[in-house]
């Protein structure tokens, strides 16, 4: 077994390379896995708009990614996506599932590392951005979505959590295409725009919105259950996870987001227990 106790890590965003982090993980000692790695999008030109022309509805300042950690060789790309996901299925237990976040560029190694390495998709989720930064080059199709795949490990046996009830029946207001009482498909709704809670410490290039996380949270595990982060960036799983009842684990290798993170979880927990100080005096009166 590799690792030490999985105790002294527990919610915990740690500066560490996603390798290294791994390495301290027992096997089979997590219950989830969502993994936002690098898409290797950051090839071409770069752009960026600084509202210098009006694109309704957009807001903010916008920019491609182009990160150094976000652009590598493809066969390097492929041999860095086929070893964490040999560390996910490691520490993952048999009752758990994995969810990696992607796009044309990487989801399709993501799928094909995944079938070597015998770990089974369950659902290919399209997540659906309705307020997508319009294309403007004019000569392709505005992207519009990303591909989310939700998996497993032990292909055939299909032990891992899944909360059919919360998906079918729990409320998901901000999505257009899914009703109450209705099973949840793989075509999700959710708007990438984030609140100004969740952008009150910073931004990461890449961050996803709060709600996207929970949604993944609320129909894949069960309170208390470990949750793991190996691509850390701003903290937005651990701030879902800490809401919603979670234990987190997370590495990240740049500090700057380390810090953000850091930030993020320290205020979640400062609401937290002032929402606990007033529930004690309304009992107490």
């Amino acid at each position: 077994m590799k690792g030490t106790m999985i105790e002294e890590y527990l919610d915990k965003f740690l500066h560490t390379d996603v390798f290294t982090g791994f390495s301290n993980l027992p096997d089979e000692s997590v219950d989830l896995v969502i993994a936002d790695p690098p898409y290797n999008l950051s090839k071409g030109g770069n752009w960026q708009w600084d509202r210098s022309a009006p694109l309704p509805g957009m807001g903010g300042v916008w920019q491609k990614v182009m990160e150094d950690w976000d652009n590598h060789e493809l066969v390097d790309y492929w041999k860095f996506t086929y070893l964490w996901l040999i560390e996910a299925k490691r520490v993952l237990k048999p009752t758990g599932s994995m969810w990696v976040h992607g796009t044309y560029h990487n989801s399709g190694i993501v799928n094909f590392a995944m079938q070597l390495l015998d770990i089974e998709i369950i659902n290919e989720v399209i997540w659906y951005k309705r307020n997508a930064f319009p294309n403007l080059s004019g000569r392709r199709l505005t992207a519009s979505h990303e591909t989310i795949l939700w998996a497993h490990k032990n292909r055939g046996k299909r032990q891992y959590y899944f909360d059919y009830a919360v998906a079918k029946e729990e409320l998901f207001p901000e999505d257009g295409l899914k009703k109450p009482g209705k099973q949840m498909r793989t075509v999700w709704d959710i708007p990438n725009n984030k609140t100004k809670n969740e952008l009150r410490f910073g931004t990461h290039p890449t961050q996803k919105p709060t709600r996207l996380i929970k949604r993944m949270l609320l129909i894949s595990t069960q309170p208390e259950a470990i949750c793991l982060f190996p691509f850390g960036g701003s903290g937005t799983e651990c701030v879902a996870s800490k809401e919603l009842g979670r234990h987190f684990i997370a590495f990240e290798n740049e500090q700057k987001y380390v810090d953000m993170a850091q930030q993020r979880l320290d205020a979640v927990k400062e609401a937290q227990l002032s929402f606990r100080d007033h529930i004690q005096r309304v009992n107490n009166k």
